[in-house]
């Protein structure tokens, strides 16, 4: 299983609702929380092509994106086969 990365704030539920579907599919991640941090939150921009909401989640090198992205892969089966790598 590749490595997932997901930057997160303590107060975003998205956040906590793409961990949720991530510990269903029990796929480990580290997590990475920006809060009150602008040069973290500046470094995950960076990292996301420019986006500065969270969640953002990578799994390997690909960049997922937020919550509702994960979900739409969920749906149409796509993220069973990039959690396999």
């Amino acid at each position: 299983m590749p490595e997932i990365t997901i930057y997160t704030k303590s107060t975003c539920g998205y956040c906590q609702a793409a961990k949720h579907l991530l510990r269903a599919k029990n796929a480990p991640f580290n997590e990475i929380s920006v809060d009150g941090d602008s040069e973290g939150q500046r470094k995950m921009a960076e990292r996301a092509g420019g986006a500065w909401t969270v969640p953002q989640i990578f799994i390997g090198e690909t960049h997922v994106g937020g919550c509702d992205d994960l979900h739409a892969l969920e749906r149409a089966g796509k993220l069973d086969p990039l959690l396999a790598g």
